[in-house]
């Protein structure tokens, strides 16, 4: 079944194999790390990625705007409509710099305010996950890119309910008292620790089942992912248990900053929220 968008399905795609060549370039080379106005690091892999993206999303799409993590960094923050694309060009920087391979590609298509469509690449893994929204998500293999863009193995993803050995997906880095208080009431029989968006991609296929987020991020590091979850049958919702927006160019804390989040794999995320609230 083609959706309204899906015509777009392999040009994202082929924007994110092409910055992942890039990517994997400047990875097998000694790493300049500089840091952005708020500390965050930043390398040549990830300006190189994003001027790709842009370039390819220009002559696949040109009439969509696209909000793009270094630009906005930069000051660029384009006019947007009821449709735009977020991408963040090189999603686990941090990961990227450690070598640990766990660092994603990510471009979103947003259309009234949530995402509609979304790609995830592991560059290092060679690892596809895409989701259009009333179409479905699957994940596939590719190649190295850099010899053949041909993705193959792909397989229909799908989330089903769960009540209990449930599986918690999180950052190494993050955590809170938040997150003890969310997961009280579920029964945890594991927890995974993974860097960037791939947190998403565990629960899309049916690899974990909650992933709680009680710190900073921005939209495009989030949009894809909950393309793909959503996709698959999954949710992602602010800490009321509404369905989470997008295109905050306006807020108290930075363009595109997120809120809180709770994104769940055929899990009822209520008893955890109402859990937050005492």
């Amino acid at each position: 079944m083609a959706g309204a968008f899906s015509h777009l399905e392999a040009a994202l795609i082929d924007a994110a194999l092409a910055a992942g060549v890039a990517i994997l370039d400047i990875y097998e080379q000694e790493i300049d790390v500089r840091h952005k106005g708020d500390d965050s690091p930043v390398t040549a892999a990830d300006e190189a990625a994003e001027a790709i993206i842009l370039q390819k999303l220009s002559q696949s799409a040109p009439e969509i705007a696209v909000v793009a993590e270094e630009q906005v960094a930069a000051g660029n923050i384009p006019e947007i409509g009821d449709c735009f694309f977020l991408v963040d060009p090189l999603d686990g920087t941090r990961e990227f710099i450690a070598r640990n391979g766990e660092f994603t590609v990510n471009i979103a298509l947003i259309k009234d305010g949530v995402p509609v469509m979304g790609v995830i690449y592991t560059p290092a893994k060679g690892w596809l996950f895409f989701g259009e929204v009333g179409v479905g998500a699957y994940r596939a293999e590719v190649m190295d890119p850099r010899v053949s863009c041909e993705v193959c193995n792909r397989q229909d993803m799908q989330v089903y309910q769960t009540f209990t050995g449930l599986v918690l997906v999180g950052s190494r880095s993050h955590k809170s008292e938040s997150d003890a208080a969310f997961v009280r009431p579920y029964q945890i029989e594991n927890r995974v620790a993974i860097g960037s968006s791939l947190k998403f991609c565990l629960l899309a296929a049916g690899e974990a089942d909650l992933y709680p987020r009680f710190g900073r991020t921005m939209e495009w590091d989030i949009a894809a992912g909950d393309a793909i979850l959503t996709a698959a049958g999954g949710q992602i919702v602010d800490l009321d248990g509404n369905r989470f927006r997008y295109g905050k160019v306006v807020n108290d804390d930075a363009p595109f900053a997120n809120g809180y989040f709770i994104a769940g794999a055929g899990v009822d995320l209520q008893p955890g929220l109402d859990a937050l609230k005492g």
